[in-house]
């Protein structure tokens, strides 16, 4: 949604902004977590309840879609409580019911001992400026298709960078790398486009003006 917001917004001031190219290489695995001695046993329990998530991003969008078949928009409630970490502590001294997390941070969630009430896969969409010929990308999405297949034959050999983002709260060998999931990057088609933009009408953040035409552009596959 960011994405497409900004590509609208250079598109009615005449500027050469940022488009859709694909949809992205590796998934995002969020999860709400809340304390170890939280109340909250599901998510219809957090109704009303704040839950810190980093707006405007996978982090808000995912919370939402893992919380609408069980709560209505009106009754999800969401705060910003700033990084990952000052989120975690959050939940861990009561100041806020439930956190959305990413790993590396979803494995500290646990080795704190704190709860996962619910955890998905989200994907990305990548984006690229005009100035990217349609030729690099491709070559740039054949590269990430190669790392996809070796990542998903056997990441640990790469997980120390992932888990170096903790400052030493947690090691490799504590990383949950069953949750990590890539795929190689495929055209952003009009289908997507309009499931997602119908979705956001639902949870009133339609980008007024978006339209496939104005918001992607698959060249690296023409």
């Amino acid at each position: 949604m960011g994405i497409m917001k900004r590509a609208v917004e250079a598109n009615a001031q005449g500027l050469r902004g940022r488009k859709i190219v694909a949809l992205g290489a590796s998934m995002s695995k969020f999860a709400i977590v809340v304390s170890r001695d939280s109340e909250i046993y599901e998510p219809e329990m957090l109704k009303d309840k704040p839950i810190a998530v980093t707006p405007n991003n996978g982090s808000e969008f995912t919370t939402l879609k893992m919380l609408e078949g069980f709560l209505t928009p009106e009754h999800v409630k969401r705060t910003n409580l700033g990084s990952m970490l000052k989120r975690l502590e959050a939940v861990r001294d009561g100041k806020v019911a439930a956190a959305s997390l990413v790993e590396p941070w979803i494995s500290v969630a646990q080795k704190w001992g704190l709860r996962i009430l619910i955890e998905s896969h989200s994907t990305r969409s990548e984006a690229a400026g005009d100035d990217l010929e349609g030729s690099t990308l491709a070559k740039m999405f054949r590269a990430q298709a190669r790392a996809v297949a070796l990542l998903e034959k056997d990441p640990t050999p790469f997980v120390h960078y992932l888990t170096r983002e903790t400052g030493g709260l947690l090691e490799p060998n504590e990383l949950q790398t069953w949750r990590l999931l890539h795929a190689a990057p495929q055209p952003y088609t009009r289908e997507r486009f309009d499931d997602t933009y119908t979705w956001t009408v639902k949870w009133n953040m339609t980008v007024p003006g978006a339209t496939y035409e104005n918001t992607v552009d698959n060249r690296a596959w023409q």
